[in-house]
C-alpha cells in the first residue's frame, strides 16, 4: 500500500494525501476526513511510521489504557511493564481518554510499531467480530470481558474479576448489617460495562433478601468522576434521608459520596455506610478507612501479560481468567440505623 494508493482511493491529489499526513492546514475539513477515512481502511502506513518499523524493537508489546487517569491502573501498568521488561519485551504505552475508541488506537498502534501482542486495559465489553479482526495479532483484555458483544472468545484472552459476582457481595455486605434503604452509586444502568454488571448483582443480592428494588436509590452520575458522585450523593441525601447504606461501584465515586455525607452531617457508618469495590491506594487513607472489596492489581497485571505471552509464543491458546477481590473491612461499614 502506497501513498498513491490512497489518493487514488480519495480521488484527490497526491500532494493532498501528502498535506494531510502532515497535518498542514490547507485542506479542507471534509476532504481531511476523507483521507484519514482511508488511511485507516486501507491501513496505509506513512512513510515515517515505516521508518520508525526499521528501527523499533522486534520484540514489542502494545499497552493500550482508556482512562488513564484513573490511578486503579496505575499498579497495573506498572505490573506490566516490569513483566516485559523481565521476558526480553519492550512496551509500548498509548493512553486514551475514558470516551475514545481503544479498537481504533490499537489497531493504529499494530500499523505504525512492530508489535508481537497487544493489551487493552480498562476497555470496553461489548467488542464486534469486525474489531476484533481489525486488531489481527494477538490480544488481551484486562480488567475487561467481552460479556455485551459477539467477538468469539477463542480469538482474544481476558483477566478480570467477575464484577456482577462482586456488585451482588458487596451488597450483600450491607444486608448482612441489617441495612434495606441502600443507594447504589453508579455511572450508569445500561452502560454495557462495569456499572452495569455491578449493579445487576447488586439487584439481584436484593432480591434474594426479599428487599424491593427502589428506583429513587438507584443513583446514576453519568460519568464516574468524583464530581459527579458528589453532587448525586448530594441531591439524594436531601430527597431521601432515609438511606442508611451506599454502594458505590468504585472506590473514588465512594470517597466522594462520604465527602457528600459528611457535608450534610451524617456521620460514617453511625448514619450512613459506604462500600465499595477496587482498592485503591488513597482508599486506606479516608477518615474513616473506606471498607471496600479490593481487586488483585498486580495479579491482573501479571495474568494479563502472561495469558499473552503464552499466545504469542504458542505455548498455551486464548483464555480467560476471573480473579476474586478480597474484603479490606475498613470502618465505613456498620449496622443500620433504626
Amino acid at each position: 500500500m502506497t501513498i498513491k494508493d490512497v489518493a487514488a482511493y480519495c480521488g484527490v491529489a497526491v500532494s493532498t494525501v501528502s498535506r494531510v499526513l502532515n497535518n498542514h492546514p490547507d485542506v479542507s475539513p471534509e476532504t481531511r476526513a476523507r483521507v484519514l477515512e482511508a488511511v485507516d481502511k486501507l491501513h496505509y502506513i506513512p512513510n515515517n511510521s515505516a521508518r520508525d518499523l526499521v528501527l523499533a524493537p522486534a520484540d514489542t508489546i502494545g499497552l493500550v489504557v482508556r482512562g488513564a487517569e484513573n490511578p486503579f491502573y496505575t499498579p497495573i501498568i506498572r505490573t506490566i511493564e516490569e513483566r516485559c521488561e523481565e521476558a526480553g519485551y519492550t512496551m509500548v504505552l498509548h493512553q486514551i481518554p475514558v470516551g475514545a475508541d481503544e479498537i481504533s488506537a490499537g489497531a493504529t498502534l499494530v500499523r505504525s510499531k512492530r508489535l508481537k501482542g497487544l493489551i487493552f486495559l480498562g476497555g470496553r465489553f461489548d467488542y464486534s467480530r469486525a474489531e476484533g479482526d481489525a486488531i489481527g495479532i494477538p490480544f488481551a483484555c484486562c480488567t475487561n470481558t467481552n460479556q455485551f458483544g459477539d467477538l468469539d472468545k477463542s480469538v482474544y484472552s481476558s483477566v478480570s474479576i467477575d464484577d456482577y459476582a462482586e456488585g451482588y457481595k458487596a451488597t450483600k455486605l450491607l444486608i448482612d448489617h441489617g441495612h434495606t434503604k441502600i443507594a447504589v452509586l453508579l455511572d450508569s444502568v445500561r452502560d454495557h460495562s462495569i456499572s452495569e454488571l455491578r449493579y445487576a448483582g447488586y439487584r439481584q443480592a436484593l432480591v434474594d433478601a426479599g428487599i424491593p428494588l427502589d428506583e429513587d436509590l438507584v443513583l446514576e452520575t453519568v460519568d464516574f468522576t468524583m464530581s459527579a458522585a458528589y453532587a448525586r450523593t448530594l441531591a439524594a441525601l436531601e430527597a431521601r434521608p432515609d438511606i442508611t447504606a451506599i454502594f458505590a461501584v468504585a472506590d473514588s465515586m465512594a470517597i466522594a459520596a462520604m465527602k457528600a455525607l459528611h457535608n450534610v452531617g451524617f456521620s460514617v457508618p453511625g448514619a450512613c455506610s459506604v462500600v465499595a469495590i477496587d482498592g485503591i491506594e488513597i482508599s486506606q487513607y479516608t477518615i474513616p478507612t473506606l471498607t471496600t472489596l479490593v481487586q488483585p492489581q498486580e495479579t491482573l497485571g501479571e495474568e494479563a501479560f502472561k495469558t499473552l505471552l503464552d499466545v504469542i509464543e504458542g505455548t498455551a491458546p486464548n483464555r480467560h481468567v476471573r480473579l476474586e477481590t478480597s474484603l479490606r473491612e475498613g470502618e465505613t461499614l456498620g449496622k443500620a440505623r433504626s
